[in-house]
């Protein structure tokens, strides 16, 4: 997959080995651990391949993309699936110490759930609704102090032509040159920060590109000729009104995410506000939406984008638990971009095998119908997933045991998760007899 991004066969041997590694069952995957594991004397061939090694990085994760989306769409075009295909934008962030690594700043980080000492990527996740999903791109935000530092840039290893770009912009780039691969999205989903960018907005629409973005509350838009409101106040005019219905956001591990939908249309004809409220606690999320000209414009259609957002998150957990796409001991911009798309290619392996394995290792039961049903005598097992191909992988490579072992293994996981899942459904379901 990533042969023609290195100009020699060493460094392209080498990374084989880090991403052999990373599918490993090492519980912390950083330059000693993963030349240990590589069965090197030193950690200087991992960290050359990092820092120094003549390679294309930008050109790998072209290749990582590709491989993703071909595969997916073959898992798709297998299983007969016709569901949407949403590119969602997000950020994750990691915890850095000192103020030598690249992009480092004290920001909001999601991931510590408060202000602290971090760097920040961007992302996109290719998602196939009911077949799978991987990340197909990345670019890492450095703050605007750093990249007009010289002394910094040299010490951080920014490249002498990099420019500030916010996250909005990010994401531009990013979807630029999946738009170039020929990858084709039903719609863009993202959280406020995309939603509020003007730019990235423009952008898409100029391409002919649908979006469901999210919005804050005092994002204002105007619903006909000279009339403006925010998001809020639009929804103030909806309560109390029999605009609003109850539909799922699709189907999570516990059954359906039930919420309270309601939508309206703009002066424009194509935009839309889509709001979303929590049954439960009542609050609000506003979807500004996007249906260029041709594409069915009907709310279900929205709700179903809105949550497929979500994907990117479970990327971000599996990168981080599964891959270590957060223990990075690097601090040089070219080595932290070269050890995320080694991550990304190691999850877009096991992603695209789990899909095209989904259908032929599914033996779930039936899900349930009453609050009151007895449980399955056979839970059955739920399919392959990523950690489990993961697993296999390991266990297959890297770590002798004894016959059988692995395999008992899988199938008590399995079977136990597909239990745990069908009393989580009827939990939920018990919880939503109203509904």
């Amino acid at each position: 997959m990533l042969r023609s991004c290195f100009a020699r066969a060493e460094p392209w041997l080498q990374a084989g080995k880090y991403i052999g590694g990373l599918v490993s069952g090492l519980p912390k995957r950083n330059g000693w651990t993963l030349a240990e594991h590589a069965g090197d004397r030193t950690p200087d061939r991992t960290q050359r391949l990092l820092n120094r090694a003549v390679w294309d990085t930008f050109a790998a994760m072209g290749e990582v993309r590709r491989f993703a989306v071909a595969g997916l769409e073959e898992a798709a075009r297998r299983s007969g699936r016709r569901g949407l295909v949403i590119g969602a934008i997000d950020e994750t962030g990691q915890v850095k110490q000192g103020r030598a690594t690249a992009g480092v700043k004290r920001h909001y980080l999601g991931c510590a759930g408060k202000v602290a000492n971090g760097i920040t990527t961007v992302h996109l996740s290719y998602v196939r609704q009911g077949v799978g999903h991987a990340l197909a791109g990345a670019r890492q935000w450095i703050p605007a102090e750093q990249v007009s530092d010289p002394v910094k840039s040299l010490v951080m290893g920014l490249p002498l032509d990099l420019e500030f770009r916010t996250k909005g912009q990010l994401a531009i780039d990013i979807c630029t040159e999946a738009f170039a691969d020929g990858v084709r999205f039903d719609f863009i989903c993202g959280d406020e920060v995309y939603g509020s960018c003007t730019r990235l907005r423009e952008f898409l629409e100029g391409r002919g590109q649908g979006y469901v973005l999210r919005v804050p509350s005092n994002f204002h838009l105007t619903v006909t000729a000279g009339i403006t409101m925010t998001c809020a106040k639009a929804a103030g005019l909806l309560a109390g009104t029999r605009r609003w219905e109850t539909r799922s956001a699709g189907k999570g591990s516990k059954g359906e995410r039930w919420y309270r939908w309601a939508w309206l249309s703009t002066a424009s004809g194509s935009h839309y506000l889509l709001i979303r409220r929590h049954l439960m606690t009542g609050d609000l999320a506003f979807h500004y939406c996007y249906a260029p000209a041709g594409q069915p414009a009907v709310m279900t259609r929205l709700i179903r984008a809105a949550g497929l957002r979500w994907p990117v998150e479970e990327d971000f957990e599996l990168g981080k638990d599964c891959f270590g796409l957060d223990q990075s001991q690097v601090r040089l911009y070219t080595a932290i971009a070269r050890h995320t798309v080694l991550v990304m290619a190691a999850l877009a392996i096991c992603a695209v095998t789990a899909a095209l394995l989904r259908e032929r290792t599914s033996t779930q039961a039936p899900a349930p119908v009453r609050p009151d049903q007895p449980p399955p005598p056979d839970p059955g097992m739920i399919p392959l997933t990523v950690p489990e191909i993961k697993r296999l992988l390991a266990a297959l490579l890297f770590r002798p045991a004894p016959p059988g072992h692995t395999g008992y293994w899988l199938a008590w996981r399995r079977r136990h998760q597909a239990l745990s899942r069908w009393y989580h459904q009827r939990t939920r379901l018990a919880a939503n007899t109203g509904i």
